[in-house]
């Protein structure tokens, strides 16, 4: 448990000499429906801390992570309140947790630093407190049109004026955050956006939504939806014979393992737009990332990283390794200030990022050098990356997209340096 300071010193010997502990907080989901991402978002932040306490620390002091279990939105101001002497709360996995903890932290005048969370709204609410270094909801949609145009549409036999978008989203703030990125991206590009469709995760209409589809005739189709609705609705499309020149779906569903092992050959050639993961490259990364993702698979026994241990890594890395060691004091006030004057390089950082952080209010605390990428299923149990070209793995696969399962041998991921 935490004392009542920023710092627990303790003195030892009559000349004063001191040994400074830095406590920061940490909320995740540890039990329930969200807790196996959860805790290897966690995993990552611990890799982080345990990589810089083993090289002295921050200015000779160890971290300690207080932390805590947050299962759902309505505990967040009680599980936050219990580390009101904390700096700095990192947090919290998914949007529906990390928006309340933020405001909750944000309340007690307390750094939130978020973790993995990709809805706009976090660091579109103005908090001086709030940062994130990875990507948002709108990053994903607009890198998915980005993506359509630059390298589907002329795979689909069309000029991108001529390729016609749907978008199918669920309402919520992630799902509004990658839905509305990507109908603006469409537009700008100059491709048709033939039919938008929202649905309630807990209660979809797929008949209603698959017809709205259909009727529509889209080549692109985009989806923004969660794990267990992406795999309902990537079934309800194939029963329906429903039959698109491209889906590309958005973290969370196509973007993780259970997509592919849920659906196994029904995944195959479906694009997720999503930050760099398992399929990542780090030999593309500057000599200062490769580094850190060296450490990282180290730190997890010389295991290739999921997406959410190089995500809590990240994130956790950009604070412990690059803002903290450079804040006047270990005060909240100082270290925001610190954040808000670090300047990291596209590519240094594990994911590929580099760290900025916009300082206009509707993007306040937003990283604006945030890492995204477009994955392919091209076997139920590996994915490519295929956008954008300095991340590239991989090409795209069958494009158009096969209206029934498709069997295919995956290419080999490419050998890592660790």
């Amino acid at each position: 448990m935490l004392g009542a300071s920023l710092l627990a010193v303790s003195l030892s010997g009559c000349g004063g000499s001191s040994r400074a502990v830095v406590h920061l907080g940490a909320v995740f989901p540890l039990r329930g429906a969200q807790s196996p991402l959860g805790r290897e978002e966690l995993q990552g932040v611990e890799a982080a801390v345990k990589v810089v306490n083993r090289s002295g620390g921050v200015e000779g002091r160890r971290i300690a992570l207080d932390v805590r279990d947050l299962e759902s939105p309505g505990q967040a101001a009680a599980v936050v309140g219990g580390l009101r002497h904390d700096p700095v709360v990192l947090g919290a996995y998914s949007t529906q947790l990390s928006i309340p903890a933020a405001a909750a932290t944000s309340h007690l005048g307390r750094v939130y630093w978020e973790a993995g969370a990709v809805a706009d709204q976090l660091t579109g609410m103005g908090s001086p407190w709030v940062f994130r270094v990875g990507a948002t909801g709108s990053d994903l949609g607009a890198n998915s049109l980005d993506f359509a145009a630059a390298e589907l549409s002329s795979r689909l036999g069309k000029t991108v004026r001529q390729t016609r978008v749907s978008v199918v989203w669920e309402q919520d703030a992630y799902g509004n955050s990658v839905a509305h990125a990507a109908i603006a991206t469409a537009r700008n590009e100059g491709m048709p956006i033939v039919s938008t469709t929202t649905y309630d995760a807990y209660a979809p209409d797929w008949p209603r939504v698959i017809a709205a589809v259909r009727a529509a005739r889209p080549d692109i189709l985009v989806l923004a939806s969660y794990i267990p609705d992406g795999v309902a609705f990537r079934r309800a499309m194939l029963a329906a014979h429903l039959q698109v020149g491209a889906l590309i779906g958005s973290t969370m569903a196509e973007c993780v393992p259970d997509f592919g092992q849920a659906l196994g050959a029904d995944a195959v050639g479906i694009f997720g737009s999503d930050r760099p993961a398992a399929g990542f490259d780090p030999g593309k990364l500057n000599a200062s990332g490769q580094s850190a993702y060296r450490l990282l698979a180290e730190a997890l026994g010389n295991h290739t990283p999921s997406e959410e241990q190089l995500s809590g890594f990240t994130a956790a890395w950009a604070l412990v390794h690059d803002v903290l060691p450079h804040a006047r004091a270990l005060t909240p006030a100082a270290i925001a200030a610190a954040a808000r004057s670090t300047d990291i390089p596209a590519n240094d950082l594990p994911n590929g990022a580099g760290m900025k952080f916009a300082s206009d209010p509707a993007h306040l605390g937003q990283n604006e050098r945030a890492a995204a990428v477009v994955w392919q299923w091209q076997s139920p149990d590996h994915s490519t990356v295929v956008w954008p070209p300095g991340y590239a793995t991989g090409q795209p696969i069958l494009v158009p997209l096969p209206a029934a399962p498709v069997t295919t041998t995956a290419p080999a991921a490419p050998s890592s340096a660790w």
